[in-house]
């Protein structure tokens, strides 16, 4: 039996901003359906990716910006944050995890799920670029 993640409700305060921070990092609008005042549904997918992210108006009761962390997967980090820099995303710098703790830059032999780069939405919901796969 598969279990497939498919999709993942962020709390926004404010849909129309977060459609539009979404669609600036380049995430594609698959849903944008409203149902009177009191239901909207917002669904983008991000380039290459089975799961997408939903927000709106009643659909969750989560306090806006209270997801942290989660993570999109990139064959090359530096060029998966200088894409988002440049359409204009505010990305941390990026890390490595060693035995003495983080230390700037990627990964030296590029090992795989061990280079960060981190950016939030603008109700604080954070994301976590890791690399995978840089060499494959």
């Amino acid at each position: 039996m598969d279990f497939k993640l498919e999709l993942v409700l962020l709390p926004v305060s404010d849909v129309d901003r977060a459609k539009a921070f979404y669609e600036k990092a380049g995430f594609g609008l698959d849903v944008d359906h409203a149902a009177g005042d009191a239901f909207r549904v917002v669904q983008l997918t991000p380039p290459g990716s089975a799961c997408s992210i939903t927000f709106g108006i009643g659909i969750t009761d989560a306090a806006p910006g209270s997801v942290r962390g989660t993570h999109l997967v990139v064959t090359d980090i530096e060029a998966a944050r200088a894409e988002l820099v440049e359409r204009g995303l505010d990305v941390g710098a990026i890390r490595h995890m060693t035995s003495d703790g983080w230390v700037p830059g990627p990964d030296p032999a590029r090992q795989n799920f061990n280079s960060f780069a981190e950016f939030a939405d603008p109700d604080g919901n954070t994301w976590v670029l890791q690399e995978r796969g840089y060499r494959e």
